[in-house]
């Protein structure tokens, strides 16, 4: 039987973590009693610099459940960070490592279903929607134009694949060997090529709480996909700029055209036509930036999270 850690990366998830607790607390028993888990099988709670009691919950859980370990982040990290956080820690201690979140969307009923392709010799398993019935209009339009943009750009993406996740031994071993500082885990994992599998499952509304990955946080973690495993963008701004060029030499050869049969002065479409090169420029740059920016965070390689405490 192998010894299994569920982690989930928690912050300010006070709210639902009592129901998180009991349910995985009663799945991870009923595991173990059916033969799929051995009695060393922990749930590992990462609490990622939350500001309400979540840590004093998850100490509380680890004091008197003996299911139940936690981690502490020093600070702030994010998710990516504080799974990676419990990944790596699980990887000393477990045989396999499913990953989930703390809000309960993810179908805990699933869990043995992950366990089982583990025992028939998968390393990697993906818990994948089957529909994304619980989203709205927008979040189902914007993911979608997401998986397609990065398969556009060549990033090799599980389609409807969040965080929820098994991974073998030997995989937490091979993403360990991963240095960089900007964390996508979802474009990181499919890299490593290890024998993998999928289970299918209904994601559930959140239990309690409130999302941690509102608009701007989606945005930015779209930013982080697409910079982190591409660099078509840039060839893109290559693109971009011999076609405002070639616009703007016809322009040119227009206006002067134009001018020389009495038609409107020469300067009137040069002005319009500096404000969208001027406008290309600075969204240009802007692209560049952004890579730049992850070069200078690469290059500094500062940790990416220091583990406060960790109750075993």
């Amino acid at each position: 039987m192998p010894v299994v850690y569920f982690v989930i990366p928690c912050y300010n998830e006070e709210k639902v973590l009592p129901e998180t607790e009991k349910r995985l607390t009663a799945k991870l028993k009923e595991m173990i009693s059916c033969g799929l888990a051995d009695e060393k099988s922990r749930i590992l709670f990462v609490d990622d610099g939350s500001k309400d009691k979540t840590w004093e919950l998850i100490d509380g859980y680890s004091g008197g459940n003996v299911l139940v370990s936690g981690i502490k982040l020093a600070h702030n990290r994010g998710h990516q960070n504080a799974l990676l956080a419990g990944l790596m820690t699980a990887k000393e201690c477990a045989d396999c490592a499913v990953s989930l979140d703390a809000d309960l969307q993810d179908d805990v009923g699933a869990l043995d279903k992950f366990v089982k392709k583990y025992n028939e010799g998968c390393d990697i398993v993906y818990g994948v929607r089957n529909k994304r019935d619980t989203d709205t209009f927008f979040k189902r339009t914007t993911a979608l134009g997401f998986y397609k943009f990065m398969a556009a750009l060549g990033a090799d993406l599980v389609y409807n694949h969040a965080d929820y996740r098994l991974m073998s031994r030997r995989a937490l071993e091979a993403l360990s060997e991963y240095k960089e500082v900007n964390l996508f885990l979802r474009g990181l994992v499919p890299l490593i090529g290890y024998r993998c599998d999928y289970v299918y499952y209904d994601r559930h509304e959140r239990f309690a709480g409130e999302s941690k990955y509102p608009l701007k946080k989606m945005l930015s973690f779209a930013v982080d996909g697409i910079t982190s495993f591409s660099v078509k963008p840039l060839k893109m701004i290559f693109n971009s700029g011999m076609l405002v060029f070639l616009v703007s030499l016809i322009g040119v050869i227009w206006s002067l055209i134009s001018h020389a049969n009495g038609g409107a002065a020469a300067w009137v479409p040069a002005i319009w036509s500096l404000w969208l090169l001027g406008g290309v420029i600075l969204l240009c740059l802007g692209v560049a930036g952004t890579y730049i920016g992850k070069i200078y965070g690469e290059v500094k390689a500062r940790p990416r999270y220091k583990i406060e405490e960790y109750k075993k």
